[in-house]
């Protein structure tokens, strides 16, 4: 694995995104994010990673790459159980295959330039600037603060909703084709599930749909809350691999054991420890 820079900064191209220093072209540039988010619940920054940087992320990907945990499943949108109580068309009881990889946290050491970049304070303001969430926490779980995420040619992820409000995605290297992220924008509500609406997507209606292709060192925050989305199937001869940083709006808050165990193919004391505690302020399905 190539080293690290000695800077977190130097893994930025600060030149288009200077997210370290407050002027006022950080201000714009959070404004603008602000706006993509509130608009369209994603915000895309191509090239957001320096070329310095592009090339140690890829390197440290790489070097953890074996260590993701592979499975294959048939899940619904909320990761749930199968309800025989609900009609046939209920989205809960729509399955689908998913099956990729994920490189848990504990996997990527302080060494690791994806670690050392998430570690670094002045983008974790960025992002609650961004968010207009503060204080903004990074997320507790030692299984998925950073992690890696693996999808192997033929395998892909499908429509689902994440256990985060938010989260942040920094592409390093893309399928040859396929592996493409597409998403409903603000598809549900805190109280409104919108489960018509998620049956339509699921059935093949995506007027509602957008789609990215995301190029090596674009970053991506995106509110994967209420936004449903998938990754569709990776095609060629090369993995895509993807750097995933979660953050919160309280502190100390974990994944569920279930989840853990489907992702990870483990679960840690804390997660058994925090499973009955109330830590979203939402009743979304999960």
């Amino acid at each position: 694995m190539a080293p690290a820079p000695d800077t977190p900064c130097a893994l930025i191209n600060l030149t288009l995104y200077p997210i370290n220093n407050r002027t006022d072209q950080r201000a714009v540039l959070v404004e603008k994010c602000r706006q993509q988010l509130n608009e369209d619940g994603c915000c895309h920054l191509p090239g957001f990673l320096s070329n310095e940087g592009l090339t140690a992320f890829e390197s440290a990907a790489a070097a953890v790459a074996a260590s993701a945990h592979r499975s294959s499943e048939v899940v619904n949108p909320y990761f749930t159980d199968d309800d025989p109580m609900l009609p046939n068309d209920h989205p809960k009881r729509h399955f689908s295959k998913r099956s990729n990889g994920f490189v848990p946290a504990d996997c990527i050491d302080n060494n690791n330039a994806l670690r050392q970049l998430f570690s670094w304070n002045p983008l974790t303001q960025f992002f609650a600037d961004c968010l207009n969430v503060h204080p903004l926490f990074v997320y507790a779980d030692p299984l998925a603060d950073v992690i890696v995420n693996v999808v192997d040619p033929g395998d892909g992820f499908p429509w689902h909703f994440d256990t985060n409000d938010f989260s942040i995605t920094i592409m390093i290297d893309p399928a040859d084709s396929g592996g493409y992220f597409e998403y409903a924008p603000n598809l549900r509500e805190p109280e409104n599930e919108n489960y018509p609406g998620v049956r339509r997507i699921i059935d093949g209606d995506h007027s509602e749909v957008r789609s990215l292709d995301l190029r090596p060192g674009d970053l991506q925050i995106f509110m994967g809350r209420n936004s449903m989305h998938r990754v569709s199937t990776v095609e060629g001869e090369h993995q895509r691999r993807i750097a995933i940083y979660s953050y919160t709006r309280a502190p100390g808050m974990v994944g569920k054991p279930k989840r853990m165990q489907q992702l990870y193919g483990k679960a840690l004391p804390i997660h058994y420890e925090q499973a009955e505690v109330a830590m979203r302020g939402d009743n979304l399905v999960d």
